[in-house]
């Protein structure tokens, strides 16, 4: 799957040691031909190394085996316990920040070219960046035009943190597609333009203007389609902004830890309002 997004022309690489996939990824960039600064890789802290963030980060610095990474996120902000798996109650040790801190020391290896946060909302950041000195680079969460997180778009605008996208398509919900792909909206703009959905939605993502966008797919043709970024009319973009107003559609798409989030409004062992989700917006 990598090699062929190398291929078409993809140059970031978004992984993370929870993948598990960390070693095909470094393999497929050092076959693949394309001098290494060309490439831009991003992994990731799993949540069973917050109290062992230079273990962690050795661990995929030598599964991928590419000289250096781009971009290391801590995956959530919660830790998981190594010995039991449970996860770390909120505020507890090792915190996000003191995880953070320890990531911060990275930079001096000359191994990671830039930090960031995954998951992270407006109110974890808040105590992040009071505690800390570096700003994160990125955060990365969920977002599309069912959970466009407005509010953390401004608050990460303000403090110089670019965000990316992930799910930027949603997730197939059983037998059926992924929601916003078969929204009304998305299904009228693809018809207008001439393009995929997909290519809709990523093309609204990245309009935003202060985001990235990581979709997945092992689709071939769909590598090359989500490549196809244009420009909505104005009002074709606000259209798609303003469909998560509609009743029923505010909604996470990712199915996470396979839970019902929507309805216990908790995530991996934190409840919605640790995590600042909530309200959604």
């Amino acid at each position: 799957m990598v090699q062929q997004a190398l291929k078409v022309g993809y140059r970031h690489i978004d992984t993370a040691y929870g993948y598990g996939n960390e070693q095909a990824v470094g393999k497929a960039v050092r076959d693949s031909g394309i001098p290494r600064e060309e490439i831009f890789v991003t992994t990731k802290l799993t949540n069973e190394h917050h109290g062992l963030v230079q273990h962690g980060f050795n661990e995929s610095l030598k599964a991928l085996g590419i000289g250096y990474i781009d971009l290391y996120l801590m995956h959530w902000p919660q830790g998981n316990n190594p010995k039991t798996g449970e996860t770390i109650p909120y505020g507890q040790s090792p915190t996000f920040v003191e995880t953070w801190r320890e990531m911060e020391k990275l930079l001096d290896t000359g191994k990671v070219r830039s930090i960031g946060v995954s998951n992270f909302s407006a109110k974890n950041l808040e105590i992040l960046l009071k505690e800390t000195t570096i700003v994160p680079a990125v955060n990365q969460v969920e977002a599309h035009p069912y959970l466009p997180q407005a509010s953390l778009d401004a608050y990460c605008r303000e403090k110089g943190i670019a965000l990316t996208a992930y799910c930027p398509l949603g997730q197939p919900r059983g037998p059926d597609l992924s929601p916003v792909l078969t929204d009304p909206v998305t299904k009228r703009l693809a018809k207008k333009y001439g393009k995929p959905e997909g290519s809709v939605l990523i093309s609204w993502c990245i309009q935003r203007g202060n985001w990235s966008t990581v979709p997945k797919t092992v689709n071939p043709k769909r590598m090359k389609d989500n490549l196809e970024v244009f420009k909505l009319d104005q009002e074709d973009f606000d259209a798609l902004s303003r469909v998560h107003e509609e009743p029923g559609k505010l909604l996470h798409l990712c199915n996470y830890d396979r839970g019902d989030i929507q309805k216990t409004k908790k995530i991996f062992g934190w409840t919605f309002d640790e995590m600042g989700w909530d309200p959604l917006d």
